[in-house]
């Protein structure tokens, strides 16, 4: 075979999960955009691939053909494993047409005889962990469930007894949360049993009612998966204060234009709850940890959470970073540039990732409070409620006076296993009156 007859042959190359975050280390196929036996140009979506809140569209490096899919939808993949294999296509192959292609591969390429025994088979799914002792339905746990079974002590035959929501029968993570919170009903029954024996959890048969059944989106189970843990991992507690933000608020209506005009950035409220939060742990260093066993953690850095509103109505927590290292300016540019790829779909693994505090302003959907759940690993979490004009009694030296004032509550949600009271409620004030202030720094 000549050398001009070798360059028209197409090569298959071993596609593998591309790295998609520092701190990411496996992912989910969601959805094969091009099947076995497709050809796709270079650049084309071969795949969308979730992980965690975000998901990713992973593009084709080459033109080709996608020749066979080593895993499928709803498969749990690590990074770097071969998820597909392509086949790719010279400059020279473009150009001839798919009869021809085939004609010229099947006339140049040796024939070859397969022996079935050592066909190669799709690789092992990552899923596939560990077979169950005892259980019924044939499944293999996820090592996330393995990892909270071995947390709480729960043994593979008791896991086996836990009823299953997700897809194909699988254990998710809220079916154990919500088997601890019922007690552990199955804990002591005995793999085989004709009449159970102790306590069983009644079956109440609650009147769901009838209407339009709606399937939770992926993102949506993985909020309620998170809010669950969160609950069941933290005792939350909520502190209240309500702020006189009038000086504030006139400051920015004063300035909101002159800034935008020097930066060619919006001013909203955001940066500056950002800027008065940063200050407040910076005051309280302690409000900025995790906890770890019996260590408690205090973060170097400040990276500030702020919950974000997506197009499908789910929410999600981009993360301004070195919040204490920014001026107002940077910090408004940072702010406005997350909440733009959060609109768009555009946040990537790593801008989700980090968060040592996290921000919901509740008051942009008009709440006047709200009691939020803590972003885990974080101690703490603030809701900003809405900027309402109230009539309020204002202490002056020649006597009391009604003014109409901009008021604003705040609540600080805390893990009560990190924070007392007495700093939750002195880290609130604190926040308070940094926003009270008539300027901020």
């Amino acid at each position: 075979m000549s050398n001009s007859d070798k360059t028209e042959i197409s090569n298959k190359v071993d596609f593998k999960l591309p790295k998609m975050g520092e701190s990411i280390t496996e992912g989910t196929i969601l959805n094969w955009i091009v099947n076995e036996g497709e050809n796709f140009n270079e650049g084309d979506i071969l795949v969308e691939v979730g992980t965690d809140k975000v998901d990713n569209e992973v593009p084709a490096p080459f033109s080709g053909k996608l020749i066979e899919t080593k895993y499928d939808a709803q498969d749990i993949v690590k990074i770097g494993e071969v998820i597909a294999v392509l086949e790719e296509i010279d400059a020279s192959e473009k150009q001839a047409k798919p009869t021809e292609l085939k004609k010229e591969q099947s006339s140049s390429e040796p024939k070859t005889q397969t022996n079935p025994a050592t066909t190669k088979s799709k690789s092992p799914k990552t899923k596939k962990v560990s077979p169950l002792r005892g259980d019924k339905r044939g499944d293999f746990y996820s090592p996330l469930v393995e990892k909270i079974a071995k947390e709480h002590h729960i043994s593979y035959e008791e896991l086996a007894r836990i009823p299953a929501s997700g897809a194909n029968n699988r254990l998710q993570k809220s079916d154990i949360f919500k088997y601890i919170e019922d007690g552990r009903p199955a804990q002591f029954a005995q793999p085989v049993a004709e009449t159970p024996a102790g306590f069983q959890v009644p079956d109440l048969q609650f009147d769901k009612g009838q209407g339009e059944r709606i399937k939770m989106d992926r993102m949506r189970q993985m909020i309620a998966d998170h809010m669950v843990f969160s609950k069941h991992t933290s005792p939350h507690v909520t502190a209240y204060v309500e702020a006189d933000l009038t000086n504030l608020v006139n400051w920015r209506n004063q300035n909101k234009a002159s800034f935008q005009e020097k930066t060619g950035e919006k001013l909203t409220f955001t940066p500056l709850f950002i800027q008065a939060v940063t200050k407040a742990i910076q005051d309280f260093p302690k409000i900025n940890s995790s906890l770890d066993g019996d260590e408690i953690i205090v973060k170097d850095e400040i990276h500030i959470g702020m919950a974000t509103a997506l197009p499908s109505g789910n929410l999600i927590v981009p993360v301004v970073r070195n919040t204490d290292q920014k001026d107002l300016e940077t910090l408004a540019k940072n702010v406005n540039a997350l909440v733009a790829k959060a609109r768009d779909n555009k946040l990537t693994s790593d801008e989700t990732k980090g968060s040592t505090f996290t921000i919901s302003n509740v008051g942009t959907f008009g709440s006047l409070m709200g009691t939020p759940i803590i972003n885990q690993p974080e101690a703490a979490i603030l809701a900003t409620g809405i900027i309402k004009k109230r009539a309020e009694v204002m202490e002056y030296d020649d006597g009391d006076k009604i003014e109409i004032r901009q008021m604003m509550y705040l609540s600080l949600s805390f893990d009560h296993r990190i924070v007392d009271g007495f700093l939750a409620g002195s880290f609130l004030r604190r926040i308070a009156d940094y926003l009270e202030e008539k300027q901020i720094d």
